[in-house]
């Protein structure tokens, strides 16, 4: 296999959520290990990237974040175009953030493609003392609509690592078992569009 700052996949995988969930603080935290106490506010889009090892293969992953989007509609069909990830989040301390779970479900299927993988996160489980909403009720939920369900706290860096890595897993087993490791058509696999064949020679230029 070539260095190991070549990829074989670059998945998109989509933050959404109410404001104030903890979206940007999940992104920072799984891309640079960071945690920003006053976090403002996301304008518009920005995403990050990280490259990880899942089941042998070197995943590029590319996270985007948006601030609720029901104040940027305009761009809520390029936010969802060619994302094959998606990780809903609330604040298991506000029963409000968990309501509009199902509208959130609605917007992502309306835009995405329909064998995207979602997982439902229910953040910031530091606040155990002010949870509101019970995580029995919020798996019942994710099982009855086939998410993935998993608590994290972005603050203690609790299953933050495991939140992302189990939905790039998910869309790897996915694509993989259809068509062998070049993944099915709504994956992105962007080793070297040009030279397609000569991956394995490719230098890498990045080592991030």
């Amino acid at each position: 296999m070539g260095s190991d700052e070549a990829y074989n996949f670059v998945f998109k995988v989509v933050l959404i959520g109410e404001s104030g969930v903890g979206k940007s603080n999940l992104l920072s935290r799984f891309t640079k290990n960071e945690f920003n106490h006053d976090s403002r506010t996301t304008i518009g889009v920005e995403f990050s990237t990280r490259t990880v090892q899942i089941n042998g293969f070197t995943i590029k992953a590319q996270i985007w974040d948006t601030a609720g989007l029901e104040r940027y509609r305009a761009i809520t069909s390029a936010y969802y175009r060619g994302a094959v990830g998606a990780l809903l989040v609330f604040d298991i301390t506000k029963h409000l953030t968990y309501e509009s779970v199902e509208r959130w479900l609605k917007e992502l299927y309306d835009y995405a493609d329909r064998k995207i993988v979602v997982m439902l996160v229910g953040n910031k489980t530091d606040l155990q003392s002010e949870r509101s909403v019970p995580t029995e009720e919020a798996q019942a939920f994710a099982e009855k609509n086939g998410l993935l369900y998993l608590e994290t706290s972005a603050l203690e860096s609790t299953n933050v690592e495991a939140a992302f890595n189990n939905v790039l897993a998910e869309i790897q087993k996915k694509g993989n078992t259809k068509e062998g490791p070049r993944g099915p058509v709504n994956t992105v696999a962007l080793n070297d569009p040009v030279t397609d064949a000569t991956e394995e020679k490719k230098p890498c230029c990045r080592n991030i």
